[in-house]
């Protein structure tokens, strides 16, 4: 019986891949399976996977001729898995040794839907480990509804890392990504796992290291993957509770905000595409929350908003600005 599906989504990962198998390899047991996922690489990365079947049991490779997207590359590995438990591994991306050990461990002691972890950013020689952002007490059992909230304070829909953390395979639908999404695939998917599944906890521990500032990423790109981010919001605002609209604006105009910081990766098109759609949905959103969202940002990122949308209502006392930057 096969205890955990560990699924490894990559695209053109040969810089990568090799490390992010061989951390499995150091986290190898005979009741673990690891599903890549090779989404249409142009590159040496099937080759490298294929390479490292051997010093990997349990490893099994899906190949996509053409790519399909993180999100569906991810739900085709899901529709493979046969553990009881599965979690997720960017390629570019690795695991400290005897990691996925204590995530199973985690969750079998806790009995509970899904457990999130820390993880460590690693940017060259740089290390630096990011919690979980839970007011809760850690390793005690949860309801993931109670994690949404406060709208003001970063919480765990503002974690919406898929691979920092173990989840039961019998969740099935919750875990899918939507396929639709060539971005910000996460963001509506976390939202639903916290608000339908019906127990979770976070524990602390941090052996993902999270390979940031990688080249071709899609945190780096500025092509029109990037509009995505409206559609997946559009997913998070769908059907949603009032009670949690007023997070769901904080958190998207947070989001908006560092993308128009980085609005000069886009070409002069596409950065009015993108300018034009912002707008759109800001003046769809209820305005008072709007504005309450943005008299909390940075300087520079009230600057942007308000520069998008004029008209948006001043505040006549300086709100204390919490840190919800993605």
């Amino acid at each position: 019986m096969v205890t955990l599906s560990v699924i490894v989504p990559v695209r053109d990962g040969e810089a990568h891949i090799g490390d992010a198998l061989a951390s499995l390899a150091r986290n190898a047991r005979r009741d673990f399976e690891f599903i890549v996922v090779d989404d249409g690489s142009a590159d040496a990365t099937g080759e490298i996977v294929a390479d490292a079947q051997a010093a990997l049991p349990g490893l099994s490779v899906l190949r996509h001729r053409t790519p399909v997207g993180l999100a569906d590359a991810r739900n085709a590995g899901l529709a493979a898995a046969s553990g009881r438990y599965v979690t997720f591994l960017d390629g570019d991306d690795w695991l400290a040794p005897g990691h996925l050990g204590e995530l199973v461990a985690a969750i079998d002691s806790l009995g509970c839907d899904f457990v999130r972890t820390d993880h460590v950013q690693a940017e060259g020689r740089k290390r630096v480990v990011h919690r979980a952002p839970l007011a809760a007490p850690r390793g005690a059992v949860l309801d993931p509804r109670d994690a949404i909230l406060p709208a003001g304070i970063k919480t765990m829909v503002d974690y919406p890392y898929a691979w920092a953390g173990i989840y039961r395979r019998s969740l099935r639908d919750l875990l899918h990504f939507p396929g639709s999404l060539h971005t910000a695939e996460d963001r509506p998917w976390i939202w639903r796992l916290h608000r339908e599944a019906a127990t979770f906890a976070v524990v602390s521990l941090a052996g993902v290291f999270y390979h940031r500032q990688v080249a071709g990423s899609l945190t780096q790109v500025g092509d029109e993957r990037q509009l995505h981010f409206f559609d997946a919001f559009e997913l998070v605002f769908k059907d949603l509770e009032e009670v949690y609209l007023g997070k769901a604006v904080r958190n998207f105009c947070a989001l908006l905000g560092h993308h128009l910081e980085l609005a000069g990766r886009f070409t002069p098109e596409l950065r009015a595409r993108f300018e034009e759609r912002g707008a759109a949905m800001v003046r769809g959103l209820p305005a008072g929350l709007v504005a309450d969202s943005v008299a909390r940002m940075s300087v520079e990122r009230e600057t942007a908003l308000r520069a998008l949308v004029p008209e948006l209502p001043g505040r006549s006392v300086r709100l204390r600005r919490d840190r919800e930057e993605p």
